[in-house]
């Protein structure tokens, strides 16, 4: 499972310091890369001993994206139009 390497959406929940921990996010819907696993949160969430990862992507239009499966070596998760995307999707 690759890592979420940088986290730049501070409001969520399980980011600290630009460091996702939830032990498994999940991506996007049949065509927009969005972080399914956002959320927005006054205390912080997670496993902060443990690097987020991506569990599943469900853009299946991204080239990464191998039977639902993200094959990029790390993805970066941003803020895009008031939510959370991945912002390592690329078009195949």
């Amino acid at each position: 499972m690759p890592a979420v390497t940088v986290c730049q959406v501070g409001e969520c929940a399980y980011n600290q310091e630009g460091a996702c921990h939830a032990l498994a996010i999940t991506v996007g819907d049949a065509t927009h890369a969005v972080c399914d696993t956002y959320f927005s949160y006054p205390g912080r969430g997670g496993d902060a001993a443990s690097t987020g990862r991506v569990g599943a992507c469900k853009v299946v239009g991204c080239r990464h994206n191998v039977d639902l499966e993200c094959q990029a070596p790390g993805i970066t998760v941003g803020s895009v139009w008031a939510t959370a995307d991945c912002l390592t999707y690329t078009a195949r």
